[in-house]
């Protein structure tokens, strides 16, 4: 029976969670040596019908995933190994090893899908937590392209996400300091080193406040290409910053809000919302200038533990299941990323 559901929530939860959890079921046997760089056996069934990818070694705990046609890429955040696989394959090999140019941890990943952009440039941005670093890499070879830092410590800062816009521009959320980046896509070939992150908007004195917790997260593109749209995970609320005049509001939600909410993902007229503690994604119709939107479903399956974050492709859905909630104990190895339907 295929159990992945859709549910039409009928009142807000308002409840805030500051910090993630979740549940994990059992996968096919861990690769027998943490070193491997394939995952052998790497696609097999859940009970939900779900159909996983395992990746490969032992503590990975991803986090991050984009895609390009049908290669996706998955990174870890226990020492910023990124992993390559492709839909439908059931091989999922280590692409970029942990620890290699300075890249000790990985978060949020994101690639141009533009058809022009992929012309001039094919390339990952990857943004490193809490090392304050973002790394940018030729996607075919592995060659690395440009690294960028804010210069902030550990505990100042924790880049979170990416969104590659439409002109190619990378735009990075930091959760600790209210500062969006940018990299405009011309410093991203030109082999610069350590150079400084721009920051795009700082969100001091507008109605996005930072609080304790987790801030900004999740950011995508609106549907016009007018903003972005960036989740806030210790409230749930989304908001908007217009691209041309740096405009902050907050997303008119009819009064829902997302608690949790970390990865974000646009496919049509829909934005997933992927609200980590819950264990599921949220399904949000936002209007074409991403100044309003109602949540229309939620989508839920077994396989999910504690999801993190989510893409598009061939009208499936690839979300993470990092098992953050079981850092410190036993998690279920190996590590998987679901593909469930849209």
């Amino acid at each position: 029976m295929n159990r992945v559901s859709r549910i039409v929530p009928g009142v807000a939860v308002t409840t805030l969670l500051l910090s993630a959890c979740g549940s994990s079921d059992s996968a096919d046997p861990a690769p027998s040596s943490p070193s491997s760089s394939t995952a052998s056996a790497s696609t097999s069934q859940s009970p939900s019908n779900a159909t996983v990818y395992n990746l490969p070694g032992s503590g990975v705990f991803p986090e991050g995933i984009t895609v390009a046609d049908d290669t996706f890429y998955v990174t870890s955040t226990s020492d910023g190994s990124v992993f390559r696989g492709t839909v439908g394959s059931p091989n999922v090999e280590v692409f970029l090893p942990g620890g290699a140019d300075g890249r000790t941890g990985a978060a949020g990943i994101d690639t141009a899908d533009d058809d022009d952009l992929i012309d001039r440039a094919q390339y990952l941005v990857i943004a490193g937590g809490a090392t304050g670093k973002v790394w940018v890499y030729d996607r075919n070879s592995g060659g690395l392209a440009a690294t960028f830092t804010n210069g902030l410590g550990a505990d100042a800062t924790f880049l979170n996400d990416v969104a590659i816009a439409d002109n190619g521009d990378a735009y990075v959320t930091d959760s600790r300091s209210p500062v969006l980046y940018r990299i405009p896509f011309g410093q991203m070939t030109d082999g610069v080193q350590d150079g400084p992150l721009e920051p795009f908007v700082n969100f001091d004195g507008t109605p996005f406040v930072y609080g304790e917790g987790f801030n900004a997260n999740g950011i995508v593109e609106n549907d016009n290409e007018s903003a972005l749209i960036v989740v806030q995970s210790s409230t749930g609320n989304l908001y908007r910053i217009d691209k041309a005049t740096k405009e902050v509001v907050q997303v008119d939600m009819g009064g829902a809000t997302l608690t949790n909410g970390d990865g974000l993902e646009t496919d049509d007229d829909t934005l997933y919302v992927v609200r980590n503690r819950d264990g599921l994604i949220a399904e949000v119709d936002l209007n074409d200038d991403g100044r309003s939107g109602s949540v229309t479903g939620e989508i839920t399956d077994a396989s999910f533990a504690y999801p993190t974050t989510v893409a598009a492709v061939d009208d499936r859905l690839l979300v993470v299941n990092s098992q953050f909630d079981k850092r410190g104990g036993a998690p279920v190895e190996p590590f998987t990323v679901s593909s469930v339907p849209e």
